[in-house]
C-alpha cells in the first residue's frame, strides 16, 4: 500500500509543478506580438509597412502617442533610433537576437527600430515587430529618416 500511496504522491506533485510552471511562464513572458490586437501602420517616405503590437505596458503606453511622426537618427548600420519627449513604461530583458522589424524601448524613452538582424548583449522592451520587413533596408536609407507611426 505505501509503494501505491508514495507513487500516487509522486504523480500529483509532477502534475502541481508544471501547472504552476506553465502558468509562471504565461503570465511573465510575453515574447510574442498579439495579432489580434490593433495593428501599427509605420511610413517612412512613400514606404509603408504594418506592424503587430506586443500586450505590455510599454506598448499601451506607446499606442497612446499615436499618430506620431519623428525624424529617427541613424545608428551602427542597423538601427534608427529617437528620443522620445517622455519616459514610458519599461520592462527591459535580454532579447539575445534582435529581428529585423523590430521596434524596442531602449531605457525609458529611445524608440528603437532595427533594419537588420544581430545579436546583443543590450536590454530592450518590445512594443511591436513589422509583420514583413522585406525591403526595410531600402525603405529606411543610410542616414536620418522621418517615420510616421500610427494605428491602423
Amino acid at each position: 500500500m505505501k509503494p501505491v500511496f508514495t507513487f500516487l504522491v509522486f504523480l500529483i506533485s509532477i502534475q502541481l509543478f508544471a501547472c504552476d510552471k506553465n502558468n509562471e511562464i504565461t503570465g511573465s513572458i510575453n515574447d510574442t506580438p498579439n495579432t489580434d490586437n490593433m495593428k501599427l501602420k509605420i511610413t517612412m517616405g512613400s514606404d509603408t509597412f504594418n506592424a503587430s503590437v506586443y500586450t505590455n505596458a510599454t506598448a499601451t503606453a506607446f499606442k497612446a502617442k499615436l499618430p506620431l511622426t519623428i525624424n529617427m537618427m541613424e545608428l551602427n548600420g542597423n538601427e534608427k533610433y529617437f528620443d522620445l519627449p517622455v519616459n514610458l513604461p519599461a520592462n527591459a530583458s535580454n532579447p539575445g537576437t534582435i529581428q529585423a522589424g523590430d521596434l524596442m524601448l531602449y531605457g525609458s524613452n529611445t524608440l528603437v527600430l532595427f533594419y537588420k538582424s544581430f545579436s546583443t548583449s543590450y536590454n530592450y522592451t518590445p512594443i511591436a515587430r513589422i509583420d514583413n520587413p522585406s525591403g526595410l533596408v531600402s525603405a529606411l536609407g543610410a542616414g536620418n529618416i522621418t517615420v510616421k507611426f500610427e494605428l491602423q
